[in-house]
């Protein structure tokens, strides 16, 4: 299913789903972040998705990091809730989907990196190498927020 990512856009179509969802930052031992670039839009981004009923937002980033990296991870922190709904996704079927997002902080604690069929590479970097990297502004956003200390935000 294709998907497309609207911020602050006037053009962008209503949203006609909320979905709560989590992510994670990822951090491997060498302090990289680990990113995947996803299929559906071709920019990196942190693993997540949607929550599935029975399950908790850390157990659902720690399945979600699982499907999407190959990594085992132990969730350790909430980096943020992102709620923004200037930011929606449109996808194939019709669906447009408010963000609602809470992003963990999680360590890497087994498992090996691999793509699954969400993204085509998975990989670790540097947190000097993601500036460079296409990426949507909600995921740099948390990035970013990690990475200068602004946790819990609240955006």
């Amino acid at each position: 299913m294709g998907r497309r990512d609207f911020y602050d856009d006037p053009a962008a179509p209503a949203a006609n789903s909320l979905v709560p969802a989590a992510s994670a930052v990822v951090v491997d031992d060498r302090g990289r972040i680990v990113l995947q670039r996803r299929r559906d839009n071709e920019m990196w981004a942190l693993p997540g998705g949607a929550m599935e009923i029975g399950e908790s937002v850390a157990d659902c980033a720690i399945r979600e990091t699982r499907e999407e990296t190959g990594l085992e991870v132990q969730v350790s922190a909430i980096v943020g809730i992102y709620s923004d709904p200037k930011h929606v996704f449109a996808y194939d079927n019709g669906e447009v989907r408010q963000e609602f997002s809470i992003c963990v902080l999680a360590r890497v604690s087994g498992g090996s990196i691999k793509v699954s069929d969400e993204s085509h590479e998975v990989k670790a970097f540097a947190p000097e190498e993601i500036a460079e990297l296409p990426m949507v502004p909600s995921i740099r956003l948390r990035i970013s927020d990690y990475l200068t200390g602004q946790t819990p935000a609240i955006r």
